[in-house]
């Protein structure tokens, strides 16, 4: 909306629907308060502002859900979470066992969790991601705890069956000897009653969850066991106690093999389970990172403990050496060195003294400080970068779209080809034609493995970002980590990116008849109106040769040219040399000491009084140590370096020629930076942008990849898609390379994932009997099934290891 008549079409839109009784829309808070009898319902409420031509905000809300266990389980949630009305996107991630719902505000809570619930999983919304994550650390825990616990049963009641029956056919010496002792009808009873145990005690788990998802025709991994073992079971039940409904020659058992899969399923589940746990480590970590309590002064002006959870904003905190910085804050008194690598990835302690920021998480070393609490609760530094990492692992690649085709329908095809090993086994295979199409048939069903696919790209992404935020890399958006991969260029912002950002007047030369202190105070006074940082040097070196700065009678700026204001009567004008050259002034005169300013990388203005120029001057903002470094490392990544720059074209190329950057784009004006990144994006394909300022911003939105620094404004962080918390350029090819070792560990984990599948059901199948004569036994089977999800996991895990 953006008048009054936007707010009288919409009034009118919802004041014609039935039950509303009064309505208001407010245009400046962009809201609409609607009452109505019990009988109203908020999607008709949304349904009528949109046929009005407007649009209702949606909000993101964030679900716990669990008893998901493969790829066809996300597909299953997914697509009941998208059928709700208002539910505009929705997306789920196996590995961090989370949903996340777009969606409008007539969708409520209670609708997002019922429909989950009433396709056989369970789900609470997630009001606090800190908490959430500790609570699903526990459920993990039980998890492993319990399987650990059915595992072992499994394997002790299990042995004796396997021995039983496996025995006797490795071993012929056991065979005759269980014969002559036990007796063959014997050993069957005890192997149905050990195999019941099993399939109803620990095995219990998949019936539970598998066959209600088989009747409501939504099939996963765990009706693919069900009915495999049941299977298995069920014709070892005949064979055992009414033999004669097998034709002759069919008569055998197969509780071992149901047994077994059961056992070697469970195992796959709990090396699988301890595997995520250690995924999500890296989260683990940075909660870790706040203290629980903090000693905070009291009225009385005594410093006690209280919990972390009840510090306020300006609340007076000390913080001891070895302590943890509680909260985000300000130094009042003392001075310490900080150790922010938990934060930032850098090793180097930082020094704090008083005005310095401190961030909650870091820990005090050497003095003890009294900070000011400046940011509580969900609002620290911490709390975001937690927040940052846990919505990049949330996301999905486009990568994954093809996976969830595939697995929509993975569980049905497989079913459909058992189904079809079963008659081609039964109607064409030799003799015994029966047993054999049962023992095909369920190799079949178990060796099908949709987890690998599930687990494939969420949980790389997992421990990728994980290991970036160790590294103080940050991706906002988990999009990003694909497409860093692809980036051939990445275009740099010079001041704070490549600079320090803090930059020093170095040179102030005079027109002939001008003084320093009164040019310098009318040059200063004008600039003190600015928040740009040339402007805070030019201020500093003033008020250091402690001039005193005048009013101004009137101030304007002009982006991208200069600043100009009147003081006492007198025009003062300082910017560019295109300003002057606007302003129609000869610099010529100047031309000698602007090409050396310029040689020596040093950034030349000009200032004029009364319409004369006055002077020329420079300001130097210091090249940081580790920008030739973080270059050289792009270029042996093969990237291709820009930088852009308000700068004039010499000095420009004699910082790039310094630094080794392979290409300049000088005297850009802010809203230039746009095309000038179009441009590149189109001369050199896929492009990264790094900057720090707010003019930035829409920079850092137009690049492929806009790479916020971490020290820089809010507004450029909230814009880019990768923030780097150290502010030092050398995060920028460490980001390329976790990127590019990310996106082949899922490249790799997706190729054994459907390979396998591609590879081993055909085989389980019986597709290699009429060559080689060769058959896949549903225990093998099961053991390939169980590993195979495992080494998803476990190569997924080798991205913790990764080093810059």
């Amino acid at each position: 909306m953006t008048c009054a008549s936007c707010v009288g079409r919409v009034e009118r839109a919802i004041q014609n629907l039935p039950h509303v009784t009064r309505v208001t829309v407010n245009l400046a808070t962009q809201q609409a308060v609607v009452e109505g009898d019990q009988d109203l319902q908020m999607a008709d409420v949304t349904h009528a502002i949109k046929n009005s031509g407007y649009d209702v905000a949606e909000s993101t809300r964030e679900l716990a859900v669990t008893g998901m266990h493969c790829a066809s389980c996300v597909g299953r949630v997914e697509r009941v979470l998208k059928a709700i009305p208002g539910v505009r996107d929705a997306g789920v991630n196996l590995a961090t066992e989370k949903a996340v719902v777009k969606a409008g505000p007539g969708t409520t809570n209670e609708q997002l969790v019922a429909a989950i619930q009433r396709i056989g999983f369970d789900a609470t919304i997630i009001e606090d991601a800190s908490a959430d994550e500790t609570s699903r650390q526990e459920r993990q825990d039980i998890e492993q705890d319990t399987l650990r616990r059915d595992f072992l049963i499994a394997l002790v009641v299990t042995l004796p069956v396997f021995i039983l029956e496996m025995g006797g056919h490795l071993v012929p010496a056991l065979h005759r000897w269980i014969d002559a002792t036990v007796g063959t009808q014997a050993s069957w009873y005890a192997q149905f009653v050990l195999t019941t145990i099993v399939l109803f005690g620990p095995g219990l788990r998949f019936f539970r969850a598998g066959i209600p998802a088989l009747v409501r025709l939504a099939p996963d991994m765990n009706s693919l066991v069900a009915v495999g073992t049941a299977a298995a079971y069920g014709y070892s039940l005949v064979a055992t106690f009414v033999p004669h409904w097998l034709p002759a020659g069919t008569v055998n058992v197969y509780f071992e093999a149901a047994a077994v899969i059961v056992t070697l399923i469970l195992l796959g589940r709990m090396l699988e389970a301890r595997a995520r746990g250690r995924s999500s480590q890296a989260i683990q970590q940075l909660i870790k990172l706040q203290p629980q309590v903090a000693r905070v002064r009291n009225a009385d002006g005594d410093f006690h403990e209280v919990p972390v959870g009840d510090i306020k904003e300006n609340d007076v905190i000390l913080v001891r050496p070895g302590d943890r910085v509680p909260v985000d804050g300000e130094v009042m008194e003392g001075q310490s060195y900080i150790d922010e690598s938990m934060i930032s990835g850098e090793p180097v302690p930082v020094e704090k003294q008083q005005g310095g920021a401190v961030i909650g998480g870091t820990v005090n070393q050497t003095g003890a400080l009294t900070i000011r609490a400046s940011h509580i609760g969900q609002d620290t530094v911490l709390a975001q970068i937690i927040r940052m990492v846990e919505q990049a692992q949330g996301s999905k690649l486009p990568i994954q779209t093809l996976v969830d085709k595939v697995t929509m329908w993975f569980v049905p095809v497989v079913m459909g080809i058992a189904v079809l090993t079963f008659i081609v086994w039964l109607f064409v295979g030799p003799e015994p034609a029966l047993t054999l199409a049962l023992v095909n048939g369920v190799a079949v069903l178990i060796i099908a493995c949709p987890c690998a696919m599930g687990l494939a790209t969420p949980t790389s992404i997992m421990v990728g970002t994980g290991r970036g935020a160790q590294l103080g890399i940050l991706f906002r958006k988990g999009e990003a980590l694909q497409r860093l991969k692809s980036v051939q260029v990445v275009a740099v912002d010079k001041t704070g990116t490549l600079t320090e950002g803090r930059p020093e007047l170095t040179d102030l030369i005079l027109a002939e008849g001008f003084e320093r202190p009164s040019v310098l105070t009318a040059i200063a006074a004008v600039e003190a109106k600015s928040e740009h940082p040339i402007a805070q040097a030019i201020v500093a070196a003033a008020r250091a040769e402690s001039l005193s700065l005048p009013e101004l009678d009137s101030f304007e700026s002009l982006t991208g040219y200069g600043v100009n204001a009147v003081i006492d009567g007198q025009r003062i004008e300082v910017g560019a040399d295109r300003y002057m050259t606007k302003l129609g002034l000869d610099i010529a005169v100047f031309a000698e000491t602007a090409q050396r300013l310029g040689d020596e990388g040093k950034t030349p203005l000009y200032a004029s009084i009364d319409g004369q120029l006055a002077a020329i001057l420079a300001v130097s903002d210091p090249i940081k140590s580790t920008t030739r470094q973080a270059i050289d490392a792009m270029h042996e990544l093969g990237l291709k370096v820009v930088m852009i720059t308000g700068d004039n074209k010499h000095t420009a190329k004699a910082i790039a020629q310094r630094l080794g950057i392979d290409d300049v784009i000088a005297e850009v004006l802010p809203d230039g930076k746009v095309e000038a990144i179009k441009h590149l994006k189109t001369t050199h394909g896929a492009l990264a942008f790094v900057g720090d300022g707010i003019n930035d911003a829409p920079a850092l939105a137009t690049a492929d990849v806009g790479v916020g620094i971490g020290t820089g404004t809010d507004i450029a962080i909230e814009a880019a898609d990768v923030v780097l918390m150290s502010g030092h350029l050398t995060a920028v090819p460490h980001a390329v390379s976790l990127s590019r070792a990310t996106i082949r560990n899922i490249q790799q984990n997706l190729f054994w994932a459907f390979a396998y599948n591609a590879a081993l059901i055909p085989v389980a199948a019986g597709v290699l009997y009429p060559m080689r004569g060769i058959l896949l036994s549903p225990v093998f089977a099961a053991g390939a099934m169980a590993l195979s999800s495992v080494f998803v996991l476990t190569n997924a895990l080798r991205l913790r290891r990764f080093a810059p």
